[in-house]
């Protein structure tokens, strides 16, 4: 319910005043009678007057109330929405390798990666969004889905290590258009992150490339880590220790991978250029929402006007019968 006219509430205000007065009045009210003893009336009993004696004030003060919101006028709305959705189809590529454990990101490439990728998916309620995920071989972790909450967990728990090792980058992008190459959706993404070049693999990442452009689908690449050497955690005997290893991702291929697909490639050298990329994906992979509303009023105030109507009947009726005063 809304009110036209909110501002009449204003004059319930005057009401405190009012039952202020009432009550002090009411204790400070006296007989006009005096006699010595009540004793004799204790045994009447008390007739319905005695109690209904405060009704016609409190129907003075409903009816009064009830003008105010007659005077506000109170409106129902009912609305109807008619919403299109588009929705994109994206599967994120992931790097597993153990190159992705160094930690030129924090805390390292990996849980930045992961990190970031929830964000982007919380930001993305309408898309069905899968993953995959690479190293030596390539395995989807989870298939398209709306059911992001899932999807979410399912990437929290991905770590390096759970197939082997190596950088198949043309496998992690073949397992992605397989995903993708039946959706009907008219906008088909793949977000492949990765932190080195393709050593393993049958599947030439330029070759993946090209499938996916003959399916109509997009590809947004990332290369992830700092220029020249970063710091990577080695298991000694004496624990882990930090050697420096060289950062070498194949930018050119990358690039070329991003270019022939009509996607786009980027550079993350630390956790906040990561964030950004994603926030520049997610604004050019926007899906397409149409909203048409109507709005239809109702007004209600003829039956506060009413029960205004009602509340004075019963006020006048009550003084002139049984509440009647002698004067």
């Amino acid at each position: 319910m809304t009110f036209a006219n909110p501002l009449w509430f204003l004059m319930l205000i005057l009401l405190v005043p009012v039952i202020v007065w009432y009550i002090l009045k009411e204790n400070t009210f006296k007989a006009n009678l005096t006699i010595s003893s009540i004793e004799a009336f204790d045994k009447i009993p008390k007739q319905a007057a005695v109690y209904l004696r405060h009704l016609p004030f409190i129907l003075a003060a409903l009816a009064y109330t009830a003008v105010a919101f007659a005077l506000a006028r109170p409106q129902t709305s009912d609305s109807w929405s008619n919403k299109t959705t588009e929705g994109i189809d994206i599967v994120m590529s992931l790097d597993i390798s153990s190159s992705m454990l160094a930690e030129d990101l924090k805390p390292n490439r990996l849980e930045a990666a992961k990190k970031v990728a929830v964000h982007f998916i919380g930001e993305r309620p309408n898309d069905n969004i899968g993953v995959v995920l690479f190293s030596g071989e390539s395995f989807t972790q989870c298939p398209l889905t709306t059911n992001h909450a899932q999807l979410i967990n399912l990437i929290s728990g991905v770590k390096s290590g759970m197939i082997e090792d190596g950088t198949a980058i043309g496998s992690g992008l073949a397992t992605a258009i397989n995903r993708l190459r039946d959706s009907q959706a008219k906008s088909k993404v793949i977000i492949l992150l990765t932190d080195g070049s393709n050593n393993r693999g049958e599947i030439a990442p330029v070759t993946a490339g090209e499938i996916a452009k003959t399916f109509g689908i997009r590809i947004y690449t990332i290369g992830v880590g700092k220029q020249g050497m970063a710091p990577y955690p080695v298991q000694t005997p004496y624990g882990i220790q930090y050697q420096d290893i060289e950062v070498d991702i194949d930018e050119p291929t990358l690039q070329q991978i991003a270019q022939v697909t009509g996607g786009k490639y980027f550079r993350a050298t630390d956790n906040k250029s990561l964030e950004q990329i994603y926030d520049d994906i997610d604004k050019l992979e926007k899906s397409i929402i149409n909203v048409s509303e109507y709005s239809q009023k109702e007004e209600l105030f003829h039956w506060f006007a009413l029960l205004a109507v009602l509340c004075i009947i019963g006020e006048v009726i009550l003084k002139n019968t049984v509440l009647r005063s002698i004067p």
